[in-house]
């Protein structure tokens, strides 16, 4: 006994430093909470009981030294504390339920979308009139998971209850300010006299923008071009200014760009400018991490968990295949931080996260953000060739070597295969053959549906965006319940060991997946068909672009990737992927693509983000005079009761592949009335 208490006495300096080192690693520095109230007045969900909102800031501290900290661009040049840590804090939004214990033990945390949440919306469903509001039916909250938000992106603009990073700026040794080239680019769909620098996605002021350092320097040019790769003309410099109109009145602005005559609608206006002072930008990468790594590993942590699953939708899901590639799922001690990911419409892409002077909201577009760092090789989860430029890499190399792997799910809709380049995670980057893919991965093609769902029923017009005024209706096909079941899949994969559904995606060997000039799709009266797709490309941003330094603006572009589309069926809808009810049994055609309106321009181009709703004609006379090769609604059905007996049954079938849950039957055949009604007009 002596001799033990002689070798605790001799070891427990080692312990104590060990876990004060272990503290010090935590960079969670404190959880500042603005406000904390009972969901719905403390109503009950489920056995979770009841749930609390928790309204804050996280404020963190990151050793520049740390090995999972050097990747950070530019956190060498940020501000120090006395102890020689980088200091940022970000906006923090979550529900926890009240009793921990009555929790499931994960949390599900949604990688805000520009500062939004809508995860909420997508799985829970969303009604503005009733007092649920944004907690719908409650189906997260009912299944005990806690659910959290922190701000990631510094660009986000100041309005609304958007969430935010606050990251500090880079400046070389004795404070001498860092400068660079920002690029800025937009498509009006209407006459306009002044464009925000920032990314107009963000709202009509666009997002936060680097301000223009000097407006008269001659580093700064506009230009203009008529498609994506026309030659840019370049815009006299007498015939533009950085400013905005104000009160009638021109007032000089260095985050706003002013044309005489103005900005035509359908035309790529391209601005580059010389700025100064960077964002570390990458600290947002390491907030995530932090943040989760604080609920998992510290008991004494805003709530507690055992498991993270991360969630991300297009941007955001972009932001975790770029979390992955550059090893954050290994927080400052190397420990796994996120057990389960699901990035979804991210296509082949990640993004601006990570460099000098880096626009984390900029993506990529048809007709704008183009030629920004989004889709870069690799694609794949597993390694790949290029065969081009002879790199080989994949996306999950770094967390292979860190073994901190998660279970993924790349799920995207019919959209991503035209707008996001979503073949090339599952084909070679020549596109002459098929990828193998994890075991740890699972791919989904969720076939008819657009990047996000539109309102049922559908409409071809947006009064509040007019830029995606579309030729056909959108396409309505709703997300809801595949959300729910996928995160429900995911859950028993990490918890339990129990697979998800094999991998479902369009191949080359079935004849499923084909380039777009092979596309069966049906010539169908007054649809135009899409003539291009977006491609990813070899872009070329300087010499000091794998240090993070864009030195190149607008990048030297080089060869594309082969992008391949799915290949429709005679209804003119997506075959390979998973498809709902709408696609199995169906009463029109959903496709991932809409082309513009020719009222904003540029009419033979496709709208970003949208798809199509194309009605079959209701009548066999319907069809014939009007010349329709797809067979009509009464063709097919020779009642309402036969269509819905068919659809229940295509929906039994998706319960039974696990990818809608059993207790959505009632919601999912509720639609399917509905559209029958739209579509035949009969009830």
């Amino acid at each position: 006994m002596h001799r033990f208490r002689a070798l605790l006495v001799s070891i427990l300096p080692l312990v104590l430093f060990l876990f004060i080192a272990a503290l010090a690693d935590a960079h969670v520095t404190r959880v500042e909470i603005i406000s904390r109230t009972d969901v719905l007045d403390g109503r009950a969900f489920g056995l979770a009981g009841a749930y609390e909102k928790i309204v804050g800031r996280v404020y963190f501290a990151v050793n520049p030294e740390n090995l999972h900290n050097r990747l950070i661009v530019d956190i060498d040049k940020a501000p120090r504390n006395a102890e020689g840590e980088v200091e940022f804090s970000a906006d923090l939004y979550l529900l926890k339920p009240k009793d921990r214990n009555k929790g499931n033990g994960s949390v599900l945390f949604e990688v805000s979308n520009r500062g939004g949440k809508g995860i909420l919306h997508l799985v829970q469903g969303f009604s503005p009139s009733t007092p649920e509001g944004e907690y719908g039916d409650g189906f997260l909250l009912r299944e005990g998971y806690t659910v959290a938000w922190v701000g990631w992106e510094f660009d986000v603009a100041d309005h609304g209850e958007n969430l935010k990073l606050y990251a500090p700026f880079a400046h070389e040794a004795g404070g001498k300010e860092i400068r660079g080239l920002v690029r800025s680019d937009f498509t009006p769909a209407q006459r306009v006299d002044d464009m925000p620098l920032g990314h107009s996605l963000l709202g009509p002021a666009g997002g936060k923008s680097y301000p223009v350092d000097d407006p008269a320097s001659e580093k700064n040019v506009l230009t203009v071009r008529e498609t994506p790769d026309g030659k840019r003309q370049t815009a006299p410099r007498s015939e533009w200014s950085f400013a905005r109109t104000v009160d009638g009145k021109l007032a000089a602005d260095t985050h706003f760009i002013h044309l005489d005559g103005g900005f035509q609608a359908g035309k790529i206006y391209e601005a580059v400018y010389e700025a100064k002072d960077p964002a570390v930008v990458g600290l947002g990468l390491a907030a995530v991490r932090d943040f989760l790594s604080f609920l998992k590993y510290d008991p004494q942590a805003t709530a507690p968990v055992k498991r993270v699953y991360a969630v991300g939708i297009s941007q955001s899901g972009r932001f975790l295949r770029h979390f992955l590639y550059q090893d954050f799922n290994a927080d400052e001690q190397g420990r796994q931080v996120m057990d389960g990911v699901i990035a979804h419409v991210a296509g082949a892409g990640r993004g601006s996260f990570n460099h000098r002077f880096a626009q984390p909201s900029r993506d990529a577009q048809p007709l704008s953000s183009i030629f920004f760092p989004t889709d870069l090789f690799p694609f794949t989860d597993l390694p790949e060739s290029d065969r081009d430029t002879g790199e080989t890499g994949g996306l999950l190399d770094a967390t292979t070597k860190s073994k901190t792997t998660p279970k993924l799910f790349l799920t995207n809709t019919s959209y991503e295969y035209w707008g996001r380049a979503a073949s090339l995670i599952h084909t070679s980057p020549d596109g002459s053959s098929e990828a193998k893919i994890g075991e740890n991965t699972r791919v989904y093609l969720l076939a008819g549906l657009q990047h996000f769902s539109a309102p049922f029923p559908p409409q071809k017009s947006n009064p509040g965006s007019p830029d995606s005024n579309g030729q056909q209706r959108y396409n309505p096909n709703p997300i809801q319940w595949y959300w729910r079941a996928l995160i429900t899949d995911l859950d028993q994969w990490v918890k339990d060991g129990t697979a998800p559904p094999a991998s479902t995606y369009p191949k080359i060997a079935d004849g499923t997946l084909v380039p777009l000039g092979k596309s069966a799709f049906p010539n169908i009266p007054g649809v135009k068909k899409p003539r291009e797709v977006s491609l990813a490309y070899h872009l070329d941003f300087g010499p000091q672009w794998k240090e993070g330094i864009v030195s190149s603006e607008p990048p030297k572009v080089g060869k594309p990737f082969v992008v391949l589309v799915p290949q429709s069926d005679a209804n003119g809808n997506d075959m390979g992927g998973v498809s709902l009810p709408e696609l199995q049994v169906p009463l029109a055609t959903y496709t991932g693509w809409n082309l513009r309106d020719p009222g904003i321009g540029l009419g033979d181009l496709r709208l970003s983000f949208y798809g199509s709703f194309i009605p079959f004609p209701r009548t066999a006379a319907e069809r014939e005079k009007s010349g329709d090769p797809r067979l009509s609604v009464a063709e097919r059905y020779a009642s309402r009761d036969e269509y819905m007996g068919k659809f229940a049954e295509a929906a039994m079938k998706l319960v039974h592949e696990r990818f809608l849950l059993r207790e959505d039957l009632p919601s999912v055949i509720e639609r399917g009335e509905r559209e029958w009604a739209e579509v035949t007009g009969q009830k």
